[in-house]
């Protein structure tokens, strides 16, 4: 089968290696119709992932049709058409049991990793009762796709620990698509006004078109850029802040915007220290949460896309064919500047 993996440093390489083959009871052998690529796998070209080696097929996002199962799989059928969840948990661990799925201890975050992911013709997935979701056929692939990790990490990471109400004031940080799924879930909660701040203007108008009620761009300056987002709220601050970029600079805005008692939630990969400023925060009442998306809610989001509720194929800008694993991931790379979104790989 046709593969992307991890080369070296900087590189991918479309390759040819072996189909997968069931390992354990557990797992399901998945033919991939659409994969994707996220952030986290330009991390591991940059080198902020050395527990993902050279030579690794990349990816942990996808959608596909499952061709073989295990032994003790009985809840899924050869045949359905599933959405891979970017994390993979048995349900029985004592992290999975504890709410922590993104924490198993024979899971978590492995596709892509430290075993073989989804940006291939066929992946191997372990602990597939708990780690695929069945798609109902008025379910399309592209809108499913951001379902197995924008989505759910925007509601898991970004918005739910902020614990929001009707007319709540929410500032997102970063254009990306968490970001912007994060402006549609948010929509849901009624909140006041919902801010967006980053770079790219056609992402901020997209983040417009999704939802937000004020787009600031960080090329006309991170204070500019803070002081536009204040005036919103009269100076207060926001109730929920959102870091979805993973980066000192969007870090140090998220904490300017917090109001008292306010949010900060975390979804941003770090690959580098940030300042935390707490000289001018530890009196304010405020909350950070930082976490692993766990799918928890994963049924649920996909309950709204049946619903029309949510359409996340919003989120996805551009299509590639396998063939062209080196432009999908060009293009991914230069999103902000390019206005790339969700980048689909269609085998």
């Amino acid at each position: 089968m046709s593969a992307i993996i991890y080369k070296q440093l900087g590189e991918v390489e479309l390759v040819r290696r072996p189909k997968p083959q069931i390992q354990a009871p557990g797992d399901a052998i998945v033919k991939v119709l659409h994969a994707s690529i996220c952030g986290t796998d330009l991390h591991i070209l940059q080198g902020h992932v050395p527990t993902c080696q050279p030579g690794r097929i990349l990816g942990h996002e996808g959608v596909g049709i499952i061709e073989s199962l295990g032994a003790g799989v009985t809840s899924l059928s050869v045949g359905d058409k599933v959405l891979i969840a970017c994390i993979s948990s048995c349900g029985v661990c004592t992290p999975c049991r504890g709410g922590l799925s993104a924490h198993c201890s024979t899971g978590g975050w492995i596709l892509g990793h430290t075993i073989d992911g989804t940006q291939a013709e066929y992946v191997r997935v372990p602990h597939a009762a708990c780690s695929l979701f069945p798609l109902s056929a008025d379910v399309s692939v592209r809108a499913a796709l951001p379902l197995s990790d924008s989505v759910p990490t925007a509601y898991d990471v970004g918005l739910l620990p902020g614990n929001i109400k009707p007319g709540a004031k929410v500032a997102i940080v970063g254009a990306g698509p968490v970001a912007l799924a994060l402006v549609m879930l948010a929509k849901l909660y009624t909140p006041k006004c919902i801010v967006v701040i980053g770079r790219g203007g056609s992402r901020l108008e997209t983040a417009k078109t999704l939802g937000a009620d004020y787009a600031f761009s960080v090329l006309d300056g991170d204070e500019a850029a803070v002081q536009s987002a204040l005036e919103v709220t009269n100076g207060g601050g926001f109730d929920l802040v959102s870091e979805c970029v993973g980066s000192p600079e969007s870090f140090d805005i998220c904490q300017r915007l917090l109001a008292i008692g306010g949010t900060l939630t975390n979804a941003g990969v770090h690959g580098c220290q940030v300042k935390f400023d707490l000289h001018d925060l530890w009196s304010k009442n405020i909350n950070i949460e930082s976490k692993l998306v766990s799918h928890d809610h994963t049924s649920w989001l996909i309950d709204l896309v049946q619903s029309n509720l949510l359409d996340p194929q919003l989120l996805v800008s551009h299509v590639f064919p396998l063939t062209s694993a080196q432009n999908a991931y060009t293009a991914f790379k230069a999103g902000s500047k390019e206005g790339v979104l969700k980048v689909a790989i269609e085998m």
